[in-house]
């Protein structure tokens, strides 16, 4: 057999020209992410000056700039940093995985089974803090191994899991409500404001375990991404390819969901970031490939901006859920009407 050097070259070329845009749109994301940043380190009711930011950042200057920026602004930047590339990871995997725009943690049940549990644990039990944190990442964690059980049978499908996804999460829907009409006023908004997905006063304590989450989380994924190009082809032809694919979808999974699980416990089921991160990679990168990083540092940016915007931009400041949910709902209508001109739904 012959092989056709010239389609070979063209193959090659396209490898290289794609790879050297998705580095290229991961150079911008970081830069325009690095302004966001800053911006949120130097506006508010206090200002500090943008050219004393690196100063502070280093350990030098004191004072109120000082307390200001390192005990009350960073924190929450890292956080919202932090908690876009966890979700921009999580939403990715879940999208790849199952080849399905909709396959999105907001719309398959695992931000609703974080949002029932840290519910039910502050209404029901009481608990506040670490503790909080912890009953919504279980309920993340056993929502996914539920909806991954229920629709493993005969391999996994990624349609009918978005499915039982959608049921599931309707289910956990429901008795956020119940429980939501019969708490108390105060824990009952309380509970709310957690649900729409919230940054303030999010502290060093809130940020380092999902720091040292993320340092296991992503280099897994990155680990795993060749895979999933493979799994995207099919489970006959990855199979073909030499991959265990029960054994690489369900590892895939099991990143994807801590990611999301761990990032909700910090801020709660933030709308749409996870739902918009890679669809926006995709298109910036123009390649079919997996745009790990990009959705990463998308997903990082989107949350920072949200974060900004609704602090400085809309009169009076907002969790930061408002703003992804207004910007993300759009979207979702937009795909649903395209999927269903394409007769997909």
């Amino acid at each position: 057999m012959t092989i056709d050097t010239a389609s070979l070259a063209a193959v090659v070329h396209a490898r290289r020209s794609g790879t050297a845009r998705a580095r290229l749109v991961a150079l911008a994301l970081f830069l325009a992410l690095v302004v966001v940043f800053a911006l949120s380190l130097t506006v508010g009711s206090y200002s500090v000056p943008l050219g004393e930011i690196p100063n502070i950042l280093l350990g030098g200057g004191g004072g109120q700039d000082a307390f200001v920026v390192r005990q009350l602004r960073l924190p929450r930047a890292v956080a919202a940093t932090l908690v876009g590339i966890a979700f921009g990871i999580g939403g990715t995997l879940f999208q790849r995985l199952l080849r399905n725009p909709l396959a999105s943690p907001d719309v398959i049940g695992i931000s609703q089974g974080a949002s029932a549990a840290a519910v039910a644990g502050l209404i029901v039990f009481g608990l506040s803090g670490a503790a909080l944190s912890l009953a919504a990442f279980v309920g993340a964690v056993v929502t996914g191994a539920v909806i991954y059980g229920l629709a493993r049978r005969g391999g996994v499908n990624g349609f009918r899991l978005v499915l039982i996804g959608v049921g599931v999460g309707a289910v956990l829907t429901s008795i956020v409500s119940y429980l939501m009409t019969w708490a108390d006023v105060a824990l009952a908004q309380q509970a709310l404001v957690w649900m729409i997905g919230n940054l303030n006063g999010r502290s060093w304590n809130a940020v380092v375990p999902l720091a040292i989450a993320l340092v296991v989380l992503v280099p897994a994924a990155a680990l795993l991404a060749p895979a999933l190009n493979g799994l995207q082809l099919g489970d006959d032809v990855a199979a073909g390819l030499g991959l265990r694919v029960e054994r690489t979808r369900l590892l895939l999974l099991l990143i994807a969901t801590a990611s999301v699980a761990f990032a909700t416990a910090v801020a709660g089921p933030i709308a749409f970031v996870a739902f918009v991160a890679n669809p926006i990679a995709t298109r910036l990168t123009g390649g079919g490939r997996t745009a790990l990083v990009p959705a990463a540092l998308t997903g990082a940016l989107v949350t920072l901006l949200a974060d900004f915007v609704a602090q400085h931009l809309l009169g009076n400041p907002l969790p930061v859920g408002v703003v992804t949910g207004a910007v993300g709902a759009p979207y979702l209508l937009w795909l649903l009407a395209a999927a269903n001109r394409a007769g997909r739904v």
